[in-house]
């Protein structure tokens, strides 16, 4: 956990300071990543060799890699998490192996999902920005595009760590996920204004390799093979992780068996369904450090504090709920 030391220091600094104290253990942990990262790429790369390929059919097979890639990177998020979170001395190898090991088959689920999304994302991107050369009626279209691509890329800032830290079911993963993707969009953009400055980085160091092929080519794979996953994903974190685990831990003690509550109630008679809401609304605590208007987590969902607190001002007044 965080010392006292970094709680009085600016958010800004104790993540630099995470980050350079435990550079080598993010470059380790890419360094884990990045051998099945080159074996699959490697791979898809021969089986493309072997056939007649247009360049966009290519790139789609090599972006297969991210399938079988994917549950590897469940070590990277596993480390990144505790680094993140300020553990002194996060022991890599034990936590990277066990990350691999206890997420494997969901984040082979994940790694299919992700790569469904960035085909369509691959797909209308350059469609869209080649009919607008055509006729500028397609900007609506390929702005819209744009916020789907944005939010869709925000859902898979928490679906991993979700997936990593809550032994929960895959729906929920989603659903809190996708909820949080817009409830929680200032944490969001700070997620990817930290990822913008790693690329404009990362950008630097290629372009003073301009005129240089095999300079860029050696560049970017030490870059790939040591650091973006892991920083990337330790960038992430930083922004996100910590109030994602206190939405879901802290705001309501029955989000903890939100999961097995859903499934049970379907099968309720609706009455008795009815009054475990009252109950559940009457024992809510408002959180004085968020606004109102704010979404917090209540029964697995994000409602606004606003909306809850008045359904318990009206069942402790009624003894129960109104119909409207």
């Amino acid at each position: 956990m965080a010392s006292q030391s970094q709680k009085d220091t600016l958010p800004i600094a104790v993540v630099f300071t995470n980050l350079f104290r435990n550079l080598p253990r993010l470059m380790l942990t890419n360094l884990l990543f990045a051998v099945p990262l080159a074996a699959f790429f490697s791979l898809f790369w021969f089986i493309g060799s072997l056939f007649s390929l247009a360049q966009t059919e290519y790139t789609l097979l090599l972006l297969c890699t991210i399938i079988p890639v994917f549950p590897f990177y469940a070590g990277v998020v596993k480390v990144t998490i505790k680094i993140a979170s300020g553990e002194e001395k996060t022991p890599v190898f034990k936590n990277y192996f066990s990350g691999v090991r206890d997420n494997f088959l969901r984040f082979l689920v994940h790694g299919l999902i992700c790569f469904i999304v960035i085909v369509f994302s691959y797909v209308s991107f350059t469609l869209y920005l080649k009919l607008i050369s055509q006729n500028a009626i397609f900007m609506g279209p390929f702005i819209i595009t744009i916020i789907i691509i944005l939010f869709f890329s925000f859902m898979f800032f928490y679906i991993p760590a979700m997936t990593v830290t809550f032994d929960i079911p895959m729906r929920y993963i989603y659903k809190n996920s996708f909820l949080m993707s817009y409830g929680e969009i200032k944490k969001n953009f700070i997620a990817l204004f930290g990822l913008f400055f790693l690329t404009v980085v990362c950008t630097t160091f290629l372009i003073a390799c301009y005129g240089s092929p095999v300079a860029v080519v050696v560049v970017t794979v030490i870059l790939v093979a040591l650091f973006i996953p892991s920083i990337a994903a330790f960038i992430i974190h930083s922004a996100v992780y910590k109030q994602m685990y206190t939405m879901i831990t802290d705001k309501d003690a029955l989000n903890k068996r939100a999961e097995t509550k859903s499934d049970k109630t379907k099968k309720q008679d609706p009455a008795q369904a009815r009054a475990e809401f009252i109950e559940s609304v009457k024992s809510f605590e408002p959180d004085a450090s968020v606004n109102d208007d704010e979404y917090v987590y209540f029964n697995g969902r994000m409602v606004k504090q606003s909306v809850i607190k008045k359904l318990k001002a009206e069942a402790e007044e009624n003894g129960g709920l109104s119909n409207d």
